[in-house]
């Protein structure tokens, strides 16, 4: 018998809100005469972190990455090859813990395409509205939920609630997609790339509407982007992924003000600036990622790393922490004194 999900804490601010242990992901490729499995994309290999509860954790790295497929594992629009996911101490998806339905009430999604999220043949309050009343809410107590949450991310309900999403703007699109995901009362809210495609002024608002609805409400997000500065802005601890592994996660501050990886540090100087003495003169990082189809060896990112050696090719890196920075571990064989890179000591 499957227990609910809880509305409040049930191990306290201490205990993380969502734990992912050892979480894979390989798609099959099929080819040949009878369909069958030629090769095997390793979308996700093998992740572990947690998010604590009122944080906001940013996921940045290149495009294939793993980013995108990592938040559909998270919400179980994919299912895992293998691996567990906790929500608030309950396992997900078993007998004994937490059903698939109760965890979807708690735990929303934000996608990047504002307009395809949407149903074309529902108003946009009929489309706030559909997923309480899916969950049991009366009618009459979802339409109010609606018109009450297009309120709250600055959309007048008599103007909008009655239009279709063609007739909306991008950014307009966008909000009724954050009130949609609002409307089950989640903790947990997952935004990939959801301001990507706004331009930059519509941006700016959405970010500052996320950040208020997350002190209103009490809301934990996870937040991934390519784009650093917003990530930056808006995160609380940043999670750095390379070809299905993470490499680096820790503090905004940390990891932005002292980044352990050399893949993060590559990532970091390839930011733009407006300082002319901050000019990137050299690309950072040399070439494309490996295939996931048939990654490298050891460390994933030894084919394009300036400091690889030989330890790097043979043996795939940890997570090791900082010595100083609480909280802070990077899977580099440079941040282990023990591992036998001829950097490690100076690096660590």
């Amino acid at each position: 018998m499957s227990v609910p999900a809880p509305d409040a804490d049930l191990g306290g601010p201490a205990q993380p809100l969502l734990a992912v242990r050892g979480l894979f992901r390989h798609f099959p490729i099929r080819g040949g005469l009878f369909n069958r499995t030629t090769a095997t994309v390793q979308a996700v290999d093998g992740i572990d972190f947690d998010v604590v509860k009122g944080e906001t954790l940013g996921i940045v790295g290149e495009s294939g990455c793993g980013k995108s497929t990592t938040a559909r594992l998270l919400v179980r629009l994919l299912d895992p090859d293998r691996g567990e996911l906790v929500y608030d101490g309950l396992p997900v998806g078993t007998q004994d813990g937490l059903s698939l339905r109760e965890m979807r009430r708690h735990v929303q999604m934000v996608f990047q395409d504002s307009f395809a999220s949407l149903n074309p043949r529902l108003t946009v309050a009929d489309s706030i509205a559909f997923g309480p009343r899916v969950h049991g809410v009366p009618a009459a107590e979802a339409t109010a939920r609606a018109r009450d949450l297009l309120a709250r991310v600055g959309l007048a309900p008599d103007a909008f609630g009655r239009r279709y999403p063609h007739e909306l703007s991008g950014g307009q699109r966008q909000r009724v997609n954050i009130a949609r995901a609002l409307a089950l009362r989640p903790r947990l809210v997952i935004l990939d790339e959801a301001v990507s495609a706004l331009d930059k002024s519509v941006e700016a608002q959405v970010l500052n509407l996320l950040q208020d609805l997350k002190a209103e409400f009490g809301l934990t997000y996870v937040f991934i982007s390519h784009d650093l500065n917003v990530v930056r802005y808006i995160s609380d601890r940043v999670l750095v992924m390379y070809l299905g592994r993470i490499v680096e996660i820790g503090p905004v501050d940390a990891i932005y003000g002292a980044p352990r990886h050399p893949y993060t540090r590559a990532l970091l100087s390839a930011m733009p600036s407006m300082d002319p003495d901050r000019r990137t003169l050299e690309a950072p990082i040399a070439g494309d990622p490996p295939n996931p189809i048939n990654p490298p060896p050891g460390c994933r990112f030894h084919t394009r790393c300036p400091f690889a050696a030989d330890v790097c090719r043979t043996r795939m890196p940890e997570l090791v922490a900082a010595p100083v920075a609480h909280g802070h571990l990077a899977a580099c064989h440079m941040a282990d004194p023990a591992s036998g890179h001829p950097q490690a000591e100076t690096a660590a």
